[in-house]
């Protein structure tokens, strides 16, 4: 899944939707992923990132990331499948 290319971040969590006037305040790490996922990173290597930096087990890693696709999701900042 990508982040909209339209969605403006920012390194301390800020995230603003132009398209809908929505803005958002994330921690630290989901400026991290944004940041990430907005580079074109895959899911497998922001989830190695996370794993090498962090004291996380795989199993907490992919139900936290699910997590995060929901709200990615329920927020519209989301690239639609096709």
């Amino acid at each position: 899944m990508k982040i909209k290319s339209n969605i403006a971040t920012s390194e301390n969590g800020f995230i603003f939707n132009p398209a809908t006037g929505d803005s958002f305040s994330g921690n630290t790490i989901a400026a991290l992923l944004l940041l990430a996922m907005k580079s074109g990173k895959t899911e497998s290597e922001i989830k190695q990132d996370i794993l090498d930096k962090y004291n996380v087990s795989e199993r907490q890693l992919d139900l936290d990331w699910e997590d995060w696709m929901v709200q990615l999701k329920e927020a519209n900042l989301l690239e639609t499948e096709r």
